[in-house]
């Protein structure tokens, strides 16, 4: 999972629970970059009558480091309030919700934005309505049109802001990865009697739905000097994001007041690169990386260095097939290739002359993005690894194959960048699911071509249980 549950702490507490982060130059908008925060993982479309929402004690925060030490120079608080119209129904609307401001929604969410920055803390919008969750035909009749667009908001020098529910965009074969790594085009090869016939993968996130927090803002705005750079090689075009979820030190229950929260703000989940603390962190730590600020990552150096996963992966798929792995693995090389890629960026001239993502020295987990990389029209779900600059690892998309990508460079396929190598086939035949939720590219009906670009979530009167294997994708 991208990050789904990725802890045990975390995976009680599903409003606070931070499942994606992407962050790209926004195609329609190229003088633009897009930053989504998703949260509230795994949504069933049909969850009510207590529909999915954000926390009203949560305090989101979605921060940028633009000066390469692995600390916020930018951060972009968001704090939600929830409203019952009629607090003497159970229902979550009374009738269809027509507008944002129907009196038959009846559980409405409204939400403040804060920016904090060299400057100060800056209040840019408060009151900003969030849509209902789509609810199916006669609840939520033109969720797009009536509900979701517009709750698109304009924000206070410059940029918009989306806050809602949206359809699941990762993509990730669930049933395999977590049984014991058996990846379904390597079934006949992994070690176990009995091993299932090769097939394709099954998406296990199709058809569900998250609560997403997207932010498109001016270049300018997130740069150290107010600049929209236009060289790769610039140092100020790239950014490192990273979205948090903290909540107050003390709850207190069952007073004559209800539930509250005080004291000060204890981060419990955060997030950068995906699939980090799902396969790279160990079980005993997981929980303390979630509470920890990515300028303190060297400390778990060690598990990127020499990946648990990598040393697996010819233990559970025996002989050939990741016998050069092997190989490297008991050399004990450290993986420096996924050092780079992970905690410090990509220099320039390792992939390409016109292709880096480094930040510095300072190892920390952040999403790196080389904003003055264009926009590929022509798309690979594989990003970097194929031949896209402007996808996964410079950046992430919201149809990125993060889940192939990290798994090919782990078993090896980015080993080559760093020391004479030559991968395994297989470390490059590798797929988790092929197809992204049967759709590949924005302007489809799982991702749209503008903000905020994720799709119309599920309904849940429209949508059962599909467990149909992916398409191939021709990308």
């Amino acid at each position: 999972m991208s990050s789904h549950r990725e802890a045990p702490e975390i995976a009680q507490d599903p409003v606070a629970d931070s499942t994606d982060l992407y962050a790209f130059v926004s195609p329609d908008s190229p003088g633009n970059v897009t930053l989504i925060a998703n949260y509230v993982p795994l949504q069933g479309p049909a969850g009510g009558p207590n529909f999915y929402q954000f926390g009203d004690d949560v305090l989101y925060e979605i921060l940028i480091d633009n000066n390469g030490d692995a600390q916020p120079d930018i951060t972009y608080q968001f704090r939600f309030t929830t409203t019952i119209v009629n607090p003497d129904t159970f229902l979550y609307n009374t009738g269809p919700i027509g507008s944002l401001t129907d009196s038959h929604f009846n559980r409405r969410q409204t939400y403040s934005v804060t920016r904090i920055d060299a400057f100060g803390s800056h209040v840019l919008a408060t009151g900003l309505a969030c849509p209902p969750c789509n609810i199916g035909p006669l609840s939520t009749p033109n969720y797009e049109t009536a509900l979701a667009s517009a709750a698109i908001h304009s924000l206070s020098g410059g940029g918009r802001v989306f806050a809602g529910q949206r359809a699941e965009g990762f993509y990730v074969d669930l049933g395999s990865i977590f049984d014991l790594g058996d990846l379904r085009n390597f079934s006949g090869a992994h070690a176990p009697v009995g091993s299932l016939a090769s097939t394709q993968g099954i998406n296990g996130t199709k058809n569900v739905n998250v609560h997403s927090i997207a932010l498109q803002l001016p270049m300018h705005l997130l740069t150290r000097d107010g600049s929209t750079p236009s060289s790769v090689a610039d140092p100020r075009a790239t950014i490192g994001v990273w979205t948090t979820a903290s909540r107050q030190q003390v709850a207190v229950r069952g007073s004559a007041f209800g539930a509250f929260e005080t004291g000060p703000w204890i981060q419990v989940s955060r997030l950068g690169n995906p699939l980090i603390n799902e396969v790279i962190i160990s079980m005993g730590q997981k929980d303390y990386w979630n509470s920890q600020q990515p300028v303190n990552d060297s400390q778990f150096a060690s598990h990127y260095t020499q990946p648990e996963l990598a040393a697996l992966l010819p233990i559970l798929y025996p002989g050939s097939t990741f016998s050069t792995l092997a190989g490297l693995v008991a050399s004990e090389a450290p993986r420096n290739d996924l050092v780079a890629i992970l905690l410090t960026g990509i220099p320039a001239g390792v992939v390409a002359t016109n292709y880096q993502t480094v930040t510095g020295s300072v190892q920390a987990d952040m999403l790196r993005l080389n904003m003055a990389i264009p926009v590929n029209n022509t798309p690979s779900i594989f990003g970097v690894l194929g031949g896209d600059f402007a996808g996964f690892p410079n950046g992430r998309r919201v149809f990125d194959d993060v889940a192939t990508i990290e798994l090919r460079a782990i078993a090896g396929a980015t080993y080559h960048l760093v020391a004479s190598y030559t991968a395994d086939a297989a470390a490059l035949g590798i797929y988790d699911v092929v197809g992204a939720n049967d759709a590949t590219v924005f302007g489809t009906e799982h991702y749209l071509s503008s903000f905020p670009y994720l799709g119309q979530p599920y309904a849940g009167y429209d949508v059962p249980a599909d467990n149909t294997p992916a398409t191939v994708s021709t990308y």
